[in-house]
């Protein structure tokens, strides 16, 4: 396993480069919006010696724009001494151990029900007992949650994402893709959060190098991924029915990221800062007991036809 610590630098300014590119395209779509966009707030912060994690990051937040009701973009750059549950459970070697961490991690709710919401990650954990060499890997990906499914959307997002990996290997996309679909599941609702997309973790198989040039593909993709759907979709008319089953659906979101989301409790088993944590909520989200939506219409056929496991290439 290559050592870790030259690489840090390299990472660190990537993905603040990340953060501003992503952030600045969305404020660029609020601008063309009209008057009354929305910019994001950036939030820098730190913790110190005193805390269970130190280091810094860079929370960004935009709530109530025309486009998007509220888009969250945090870095993180973190050390801590001993690795959470959450993050050893496939590497137990590495229980107790010293660790750092650092990511970008984004969750975008948009005002207009049809476009989708999305979530991008990606991040890069070392750790090691003192006296050994750290073991390094990646991990992160992308996935899109519609509230009213549109095959081409879900084609093309599926399409950015497969385009990504190629450059690595022809059997990546179909690793990540069952992995993303079997991960971003609520098993608790037998019930797909999305569409889907790709997700890896502990992944360090390709070597430093690549598995960074790996990360940056992925990252670089998402805008491309995403911003298409967001133009397609953003001016279509829509009324209260649209807006309650958002919420409603949104209301699943909310209880993946709480109930099985690694991310998440990671975060908050290590100590780390609560609201950009959960900078995934959405401003509303509803819950409704034994919701049925009558057969044919467009919120039934989000179920049947779009939350599934599907080759969407």
């Amino acid at each position: 396993m290559q050592e870790f610590t030259a690489t840090v630098p390299q990472v660190r300014a990537y993905l603040l480069d990340l953060q501003a590119r992503i952030t600045q395209a969305l404020e660029d779509v609020e601008a063309q919006a009209g008057e009354g966009a929305a910019k994001f707030l950036a939030d820098p912060w730190q913790k110190g010696a005193q805390e269970r994690l130190q280091g810094d990051g860079i929370t960004k937040i935009l709530e109530n724009g025309l486009v998007f009701e509220r888009a969250g973009c945090g870095f993180s750059h973190v050390k801590g001494a001993q690795l959470p549950p959450s993050a050893t459970q496939h590497r137990p070697e590495l229980a107790g151990a010293p660790f750092e961490a650092m990511g970008v991690s984004l969750v975008f709710h948009p005002r207009n029900p049809y476009v989708p919401t999305v979530h991008m990650n990606v991040r890069m954990i070392a750790a090691g007992h003192e006296g050994q060499p750290k073991t390094c890997w990646f991990g992160g990906g992308m996935d899109l949650t519609p509230v009213y499914g549109f095959e081409e959307d879900a084609v093309h997002f599926h399409q950015t994402c497969k385009s990504a990996l190629e450059p690595f290997g022809a059997d990546l996309y179909p690793r990540f893709k069952k992995w993303c679909d079997e991960y971003f599941y609520l098993k608790h609702r037998n019930e797909q959060r999305g569409i889907g997309g790709i997700f890896f973790d502990d992944f360090s198989e390709l070597g430093q190098e690549q598995g960074f040039a790996m990360l940056r593909s992925v990252g670089d993709a998402f805008l491309k991924a995403y911003l298409p759907i967001v133009e397609r979709r953003k001016a279509m008319a829509y009324g209260e029915q649209q807006v309650d089953f958002q919420r409603y659906r949104r209301g699943r979101y909310v209880e993946f990221n709480l109930v099985w989301d690694r991310g998440t409790h990671f975060g908050l088993q290590s100590g780390g800062r609560t609201e950009s944590i959960l900078l995934s909520m959405p401003l509303h989200a509803n819950w409704s007991y034994q919701r049925q939506d009558a057969e044919g219409t467009p919120e039934a056929r989000l179920l049947s036809e779009f939350l599934v496991r599907r080759d969407w290439l």
